[in-house]
């Protein structure tokens, strides 16, 4: 009788471990991992992911990239380049007039003009005393030529780097004015001396101010028509 009794509880005790283990299900709901994804809402749509899909970047959508990479796009362009001043010379007056009506198609208006280029042709020596800076010193200077016996010279009193100098002769050549001058010493007149005089000027220079790239261009192929000129940036 014990022995039945004994049997009995522990069959009992077997059925509610194995109720409380899970083996035997649930009256309520089932709880385990296969049955949950079988209520789960369009089970049959979900994808299990591997650890590289999972831990991979994420695409931005392709309106989203376009405006990150707006703000690089966006930079501003380089400015296109722009020349001040431009000058073409030195032309004689013939040219000078031909290469001018060829520059007006450029219709620059008053970034266009013209100037006179500094003549730099010897056209004679000059022998000569330093100014004296004033009438009356230039007057007393010349007294003592006198004294010394020397006639021939004229006080410069026109307005000019040498005024109030004593011009003592003006000789074709270079050789002559050291000549001359060589006489003076002689005579004893040391303070004289000898430098070149420079023909007026007839030569035109162009000047072009606030060229763009394309009118830079248009001016070059007409310079090209007088390959004896120079193009060159204003001074």
């Amino acid at each position: 009788m014990l022995k039945f009794v004994f049997g009995l509880l522990a069959g009992v005790n077997l059925l509610v471990l194995a109720i409380g283990q899970g083996y035997l299900g649930s009256f309520r709901t089932e709880t385990r991992e296969p049955a949950r994804l079988k209520n789960q809402l369009q089970a049959s749509k979900l994808t299990l992911l591997t650890q590289e899909q999972a831990t991979a970047p994420v695409a931005l959508p392709a309106a989203e990239g376009a405006a990150a990479a707006a703000p690089a796009a966006a930079a501003a362009p380089a400015a296109p380049p722009s020349y001040a001043c431009t000058e073409v010379g030195n032309f004689l007056l013939a040219d000078g007039r031909r290469f001018e009506a060829q520059a007006a198609a450029l219709d620059l208006g008053d970034r266009q003009s013209r100037r006179n280029v500094a003549g730099q042709d010897i056209s004679s020596y000059m022998v000569y005393i330093p100014p004296q800076g004033s009438k009356e010193g230039a007057d007393r200077k010349a007294g003592e030529l006198k004294q010394l016996g020397v006639t021939n010279y004229f006080i410069m009193n026109e307005s000019s780097p040498l005024r109030w100098g004593i011009s003592l002769g003006v000789f074709k050549s270079e050789t002559s004015a050291q000549s001359q001058l060589a006489m003076l010493n002689k005579q004893g007149v040391h303070s004289a001396r000898v430098a070149p005089r420079y023909s007026a000027s007839k030569q035109f220079a162009y000047q072009f101010r606030d060229l763009d790239a394309a009118t830079r261009a248009r001016l070059e192929k007409i310079k090209a028509q007088f390959p004896e000129q120079e193009l060159r940036s204003c001074k």
